[in-house]
Parts: structure tokens; C-alpha cells; sequence
């Protein structure tokens, strides 16, 4: 073997903008870049702040992780196209951090799922989330959109509530308890964004819908003098200032209390980017390299808490926006982070008067597109088992807990599978008397096709044979085949030849089988023994001693050892 086949395949680590400048970057590429990096700008501006607001912080901050993790997603990114930046999906999480840790809680989380995300593509599980069954995915999706859109509901509405409890049951206990004091303004307009936003979907859809609709809300609002809240009001303003590079105070001591919200930041960071990375291939016909996506994902992370910022990750919506308005390359994600930057130190004296109602708009359409409806309906139809992991991931995650849902989905569909698995290979395999005619699935030596092997065996000696995996969803047939016979045999034979591995379940279920059959006085032979049964046995140190266990290589073997 070379020394250039021998050593790593480095290139799954290279960002794509790496691969398409050593091809040649042309000025043509460039200005179609330059193009959809402005469109997605335009389309991030709103939504940047408006996740900000809902995730419990400040609205610069949606804008800063745009900028600085946007830019570090395509600089380092394993996909042409994918754009980065806050989204939906991390809104429970880092609300609920927030509200328990504070955002020093939030920046320790955020660095951690950085760390983690570095470590899965290092150790290339990036190919390994494909695998995630899809009543997960849609399950904690349709959740977090239920999320979104009870968090929204004091905005939408205009409540005057002080604060909104993280827990469901109590916020919308909150939401009841205050709604008389609702605020007709505000009420007009989230009704009149939302309307604005799915009738420019219908008529225009190639327009910028969220940031019109943002615009007209603000100018309504500031030339009727609608009593509406601001976001200058609550949050005084956006600084019209670079994002600043801080070493934060962390709670380092709480580490342990948070790892579980980091590993779920981490785990939709990876398994949204990928997806959209999925989409983006689909669209563009490409194929982006996953562990190399994952690896700038945790770097982007990491870069965006030094910088105050949230969790960020692929954006589906917008890496769809960014090829329909013509990006070829990741230069318009890095291009749209810059534009993003010039709007908050150009307009930032003028986003104080956007009315909070509007920016809940939006993320009402946002929630509503998350919720992926006719998936749901469609799964619905699906197996029994599959329509239990989908709502049991779907209530969790609504009602309780990201984090719990996450887990408990994940486990679920696991020993899903694995029943499902255990069934299939459990009808193909078999633990039978053998057969008087010809052996069904051919010889294990000379003599295993002969015919009557049944009139071969000396008295007291009885054989059966295994036929398929001896794992665990069969092991346990072994107990019941002393039980045919109301005289123990003297001999046993056990075929083996059709089993093509075996588990540690099989083998201590051998092992019971081996001590029943020496208190009953029964010797055992174990005939044709296949390389991966015969090794693991072995490592598990069952082995011939020749007196109640011997091994044979085949049945005419075996036949002469029983006489």
C-alpha cells in the first residue's frame, strides 16, 4: 500500500470556499454572489432580531451571531451554499437557559456545543446523522413550532405582563390571566403583518415578505402613533457598533447542569445544517462534505459566544433564498454577513421604532413553516410504532423539555428499530430438529447433504439444528429444546454450520445451555462452528474440554464423537 493511499483523507476537512478559489473565482461568480448575499441580508435583517427577542435577549444579539457565525459558516463550511445564523430551532433551549443560568449560562452552553460539534466532525459522525429517524426530526420540529408560537403570544397580543414564565402550563396560565389587558394596536398590527407576509408569499413571491412587512409595521405604527411597544422602548435601541470581542464571565462550576443543553444546542446545530446542506445539494446538484460542515459549525459557535451572540447553524429558509436569488458560491454567505453589518451601523437609529408585534409576525410564519403539517398528517398514516415516537417526541418537546424529547425520541425509535430488526432476522432464523431429507441449506462437510441423518444417530444421541444469527431475539429458544424430550439423550448435537454470527447474548444463552445439559449427565457437540461464532466463543471463554463440550467440524465428525 502507498504512503498517499495509507494516510488521512484530509479532504473532507476543506471548506468548499477553499476547493472553488483553487479552481479559479471569476468576476462573474462574484457579482451573482454579490447579489444574493444582499437578498439574504435583507430577508436575515427582521428574522436576526426577531429570534433574538424571543429567545429572551436583546435583538443586537440575533444580528451579531448573524454576522460573525454567518461569516464563519461559508469561510469554513463543507457546503457551496449554505447560509448561517440563529434560527428557530434553538428558541426553547436558549430561553430556557437564560431564564435559569442567565446569558453567562447561554455563553458556556453555546461554547460547549462548539466544542462538541468540532469533536463529531473530527471523528466524521457527520454521515452518521442521515441515520435519525424521520418521526424524530418532524416531532421535535412541529414541538419547537408550538414553542415558538406560545412565546409569541404576549407580543402578538399586546399583553402588559412584567415577564413570561419558561414553563408551558404556567405561561399559558400567565397568557389567560392578562388577557384583558391586551392592546388593540398591537393586535392590528400582528394582523395586519401577517396578512402583508402571505399575500406577498402568493402574489410576489420572490419579494422580501418579512422585511416589508417589518417596514410597513414600523411606518404604521410611527405615523399614527399607535400605542404599540417598540423595540426601543423595551430594549432602548440598537447600538450602531462593531460586535465586540469579550472573554465573558462564564459559570464554569454549573458545567455539568448544562452539559445536557449544550449537547441539544449541538445536536440541532448539527442535524439542521447537514439537512439544509441535504436541500442545498438537491437544489444546486452538488454534494457538500458533512464532517467538514460540522467542524465549521463548531467553530462559528465558539466564535459567536466570544462575541456575545447565540447558538447559530444552517438555515434552511435562507440557504433556499440564497440559490433562488443566484449564489454559487459560499462568497455570498460570507458576502450576506457583511452586508448584515453595514444595515445594523447604517439603520440602527431607525430599528428602535419597529413595533415587537410585527417581529412576532413574522416568527408566527416562521413557527407555521416549521410545523411541517402534511409531514405530520403523512406519518400519521405510518406504522403504530413510528405515529408513537412522533407524538411522544412532538408532546415533549411542546410541553416539557427540548432536551428530554431529544433523548427520549432518540431512544425510542432506537429499540424501534432494533424490535423491528430482531423480527425479521428472528422469522429467518430457526432451531429445529434435523431434518430426514437433505440438509436445506447445503453442507458443512462431506457428508451434511446425505440424506436420513436422522437414521444415522447412535441411541440416545438427538441433534438440532440452528439456522440464522444467534442473537439476542432467539438466544432464548435454546432453553426450550431439552424440554422435547422426556428422556435427557445422552449426546446432544448442536449444527451450527447455518449460523453466520453470534452475540454476547447468544453466547451466555450457550453457556446456560452447556450447564443444563452437564447437571442433566447430556455431553455436547457443537458441529461446523463458522469463523465469527468460533472467535467470539472463544473470547468468551467457551471452549471444548472434551468431556461434557467438545467441538466437531462436521456432522459425520460429530456422529463419530457421539458413538
Amino acid at each position: 500500500m502507498s504512503h498517499a493511499t495509507a494516510s488521512p483523507n484530509w479532504t473532507i476537512y476543506e471548506p468548499k470556499l477553499w476547493t472553488i478559489l483553487k479552481r479559479g473565482y471569476s468576476l462573474d461568480a462574484f457579482r451573482h454572489d454579490a447579489v444574493a448575499g444582499l437578498t439574504v441580508a435583507v430577508v436575515a435583517l427582521p428574522l436576526a432580531m426577531a429570534l433574538a427577542i424571543a429567545s429572551g435577549t436583546t435583538p443586537e444579539k440575533g444580528l451579531h451571531t448573524a454576522i460573525v457565525a454567518g461569516f464563519l459558516i461559508s469561510f469554513l463550511g463543507g457546503s457551496r451554499v449554505q447560509i448561517g445564523g440563529p434560527t428557530a430551532a434553538f428558541i426553547p433551549v436558549v430561553f430556557n437557559v437564560i431564564e435559569k443560568f442567565g446569558y453567562g449560562g447561554l455563553i458556556l452552553c453555546t461554547l460547549l456545543a462548539g466544542f462538541m460539534l468540532i469533536a463529531a466532525g473530527v471523528l466524521r459522525i457527520g454521515t452518521l446523522l442521515k441515520y435519525i429517524p424521520k418521526p424524530v426530526i418532524t416531532g421535535f420540529t412541529a414541538g419547537i413550532a408550538i414553542s415558538i408560537f406560545s412565546s409569541q403570544v404576549k407580543d402578538l397580543l399586546g399583553l402588559h405582563m412584567s415577564s413570561v414564565p419558561a414553563e408551558f402550563f404556567q405561561r399559558w396560565h400567565a397568557y389567560f390571566q392578562n388577557l384583558p389587558s391586551f392592546t388593540p394596536a398591537a393586535l392590528m398590527l400582528s394582523v395586519l403583518s401577517v396578512a402583508v407576509i402571505v399575500g406577498l408569499r402568493r402574489l410576489r413571491p420572490n419579494w422580501p415578505g418579512f422585511l416589508i412587512a417589518v417596514v410597513l409595521g414600523t411606518l404604521a405604527c410611527t405615523l399614527l402613533a399607535l400605542p404599540a411597544e417598540t423595540i426601543g422602548s423595551r430594549f432602548g435601541g440598537i447600538p450602531a457598533a462593531l460586535p465586540q470581542f469579550a472573554i465573558p464571565q462564564i459559570p464554569f462550576e454549573r458545567t455539568l447542569e448544562l452539559f445536557p443543553s449544550s449537547f441539544t444546542i449541538a445536536f440541532l446545530a448539527g442535524v439542521e445544517s447537514l439537512l439544509s446542506a441535504v436541500v442545498a445539494d438537491g437544489m444546486i446538484g452538488g454534494r457538500h462534505r458533512s464532517n467538514a460542515e460540522l467542524v465549521a459549525q463548531g467553530v462559528a459557535n465558539i466564535g459567536s459566544a466570544l462575541f456575545g451572540g447565540l447558538p447559530a447553524t444552517g438555515a434552511i429558509a435562507r440557504t433556499a433564498t440564497n440559490i433562488r436569488s443566484g449564489g454559487r458560491t459560499p462568497v455570498a454567505g460570507m458576502l450576506h454577513a457583511l452586508f448584515l453589518l453595514v444595515f445594523m451601523l447604517v439603520l440602527a437609529p431607525l430599528m428602535r421604532y419597529v413595533p415587537l408585534a410585527t417581529l412576532a409576525a413574522v416568527l408566527l410564519i416562521v413557527a407555521w413553516n416549521m410545523a411541517e403539517i402534511e409531514s405530520f398528517k403523512h406519518l400519521m398514516r405510518g406504522p403504530i410504532g413510528d405515529r408513537i415516537v412522533l407524538i411522544l417526541t412532538f408532546v415533549l418537546t411542546a410541553v416539557f423539555d427540548l432536551t428530554v424529547a431529544i433523548e427520549v425520541g432518540l431512544v425510542l425509535a432506537a429499540f424501534l428499530f432494533m424490535h423491528r430488526m430482531s423480527e425479521v432476522v428472528a422469522m429467518q432464523s430457526d432451531i429445529s430438529l434435523i431434518d430426514e431429507d437433505a440438509d436445506r441449506g447445503g453442507a458443512d462437510g462431506p457428508d451434511g447433504a446425505e440424506p436420513n441423518q436422522r437414521a444415522q444417530l447412535p441411541a440416545g444421541v438427538e441433534a438440532f439444528q440452528i439456522s440464522g444469527p444467534l442473537f439476542f431475539a432467539v438466544a432464548n429458544r435454546l432453553d426450550d429444546v431439552l424440554d422435547q424430550f422426556p428422556v435427557p439423550p445422552r449426546v446432544f448435537i448442536l449444527r451450527m454450520r447455518l449460523v453466520p454470527l453470534i452475540d454476547s447474548s447468544g453466547v451466555t444463552a450457550l453457556s446456560q445451555f452447556i450447564e443444563r445439559c452437564e447437571r442433566q449427565g447430556t455431553r455436547l457437540i457443537l458441529s461446523g462452528l463458522r469463523e465469527q461464532p468460533l472467535r467470539i466463543l472463544a473470547q468468551m471463554g467457551v471452549q471444548p474440554d472434551g468431556e461434557r463440550l467438545k467441538f466437531a467440524e462436521n456432522f459425520a465428525e460429530a456422529i463419530r464423537l457421539a458413538s
